[in-house]
């Protein structure tokens, strides 16, 4: 199967789920989040059979102009792979979260207002997954655009909520501020290399011709996209924006921004940083430019993570934290062709950073909903009420610290041995101190969790969507903790 059908059934599957919404009366609306999840099971299995014109070159569809905008190689699959999981998973904790949705939407005894919600995500995967496969600055403008105005409908959808409309109109300003700077540094970029593909740019830095261009407007194109990236992925100094969308929006949502929005700004930063860190013209400005916003994002995510007390927050804090470490692995660049490249380990450590997080975002969700708050206060005693949900944010907790025998430890191990092999020590000493600090703080909630007395005797109860979600991640955060070999496998 050509591996364009994937976006367009992914596509395909949102609009025939909205329009099913529409016009098939239901009180619960739990039954579209359902037909997503099964919807993206089915597309994942495709994505398996999915082949490029590489594959096939006799076919027909092989020699389509397509193919100068659209790429498939293990790097796009993976990410598409990536997309599609985090999005299940996204839309299976909506399903457990309709409660407060319909609380802040219509009113507490109707989902009528809820089922656009559990169709939405999909749109936003569509993108991410174009993302993943793009070759022309255009193209993967345009995907990143659907990505976001996505995630603007779903972070204000709570319109009863005044945090859920003050984040909305947060990330709508600052959204737009970013997307300013990246269109900008494209045009600075075209009107330098005469090109918006990818491929074409890294063939223009690489021969003769590259003495023909003019370097200072290119690193000042390539700056202001990088900038504008960092919104995507939240690094400083484009992070401002990140405490209050995670605190106001919706769980789900916040859990979706937390990883899917995280990986689609890396797989694009990855494909568009290539050519340039690949020519002698460009590459030392530019590790130097990732150096600096490396330190800065993991200094000022993990200082600020300190005095938290909301635990929305301080996760919004840890997802800074953690991209100043995915960012710290592409300043010590090691190109595609290496066998431990940049590239893997940044999609090695946001694999496991999905399950971690994700897995944390649904015990919060039903937290929420259970004892009405999100504060770490609202934590206290859960060993006494539920130790096995206890015990697994225990261990969630512990791998996003970066705790030996689980998958976070593996992440943060490999991003360490690039920059040894780098030799960046003085920011390998930055990381050092970033991740000890995370120590400090994720602990802080374990032991909000053993340590104090629970608010009240009435146990927390998981229903089995969220049981089984939870139970498998944690699972899967243990195993790729000692036996990492499967996510290797995708991207080899």
């Amino acid at each position: 199967m050509p591996a364009y059908y994937l976006e367009a059934l992914t596509v395909t599957l949102g609009i025939v789920l909205l329009m099913a919404e529409a016009f098939v009366p239901s009180q619960s609306k739990g039954w579209v989040g359902m037909a997503a999840a099964v919807g993206l099971v089915a597309i994942l299995g495709l994505t398996c059979l999915a082949i490029g014109p590489d594959a096939k070159p006799a076919a027909a569809w092989a020699h389509w102009p397509l193919w100068n905008f659209y790429s498939f190689d293990t790097l796009a699959r993976f990410y598409k792979i990536f997309a599609l999981v985090s999005t299940l998973l996204v839309v299976l904790m909506a399903v457990d979260y309709r409660t407060i949705l319909a609380r802040f939407t219509d009113h507490p005894g109707s989902e009528s207002g809820t089922g656009e919600y559990h169709a939405l995500p999909l749109f936003a995967c569509a993108g991410m997954m174009w993302l993943a496969s793009a070759r022309d600055l255009a193209g993967a403008f345009v995907a990143l655009e659907l990505v976001t105005i996505t995630f603007y409908i779903l972070v204000a959808y709570m319109r009863r909520n005044v945090g859920s409309l003050e984040a909305g109109v947060k990330y709508l300003i600052l959204g737009a501020l970013s997307t300013g700077f990246l269109v900008y540094g494209i045009a600075w970029i075209y009107g330098t290399t005469h090109t918006l593909n990818l491929d074409v740019i890294g063939g223009l830095l690489h021969d003769g011709r590259a003495e023909q261009i003019h370097r200072t407007p290119l690193l000042f194109g390539i700056a202001l996209v990088m900038v504008g990236l960092g919104f995507k992925i939240g690094a400083v100094p484009m992070q401002v924006w990140i405490p209050d969308v995670y605190q106001g929006a919706p769980t789900p949502t916040t859990a979706f921004l937390s990883v899917g929005s995280k990986a689609a700004g890396f797989i694009l930063l990855m494909r568009f940083l290539e050519p340039f860190l690949g020519s002698e013209l460009t590459r030392k400005p530019v590790l130097t430019l990732l150096l600096i916003l490396a330190c800065a994002t993991l200094l000022f995510g993990n200082l600020a993570a300190i005095p938290q007390t909301n635990f929305k927050r301080l996760l919004a804090y840890s997802s800074i934290a953690h991209a100043g470490f995915l960012l710290l692995a592409l300043a010590a660049w090691q190109p595609f062709a290496a066998e431990l490249n940049s590239a893997k380990v940044v999609s090695f450590y946001l694999a496991t950073y999905l399950l971690m997080t994700l897995g944390v975002f649904f015990i919060l969700a039903q937290v929420r909903i259970q004892r009405g708050g999100e504060a770490i206060s609202d934590f206290n005693g859960l060993g006494k009420t539920n130790p096995q949900l206890a015990l697994a944010l225990t261990v969630l907790l512990a791998a996003l610290a970066g705790v030996p025998l689980t998958a976070g430890f593996i992440g943060k191990f490999f991003v360490f041995y690039l920059a040894v092999e780098a030799h960046l020590w003085w920011a390998l000493g930055i990381a050092t101190l970033a991740a000890a600090t995370g120590f400090y703080y994720y602990f802080k909630v374990i032991r909000a969790v053993w340590w104090m007395p629970p608010p009240h005797d009435t146990p927390l109860t998981l229903p089995p969507i969220s049981k089984a979600c939870i139970a498998v991640l944690t699972l899967l955060v243990l195993l790729f903790g000692i036996w990492p070999q499967p996510i290797w496998m995708l991207l080899q």
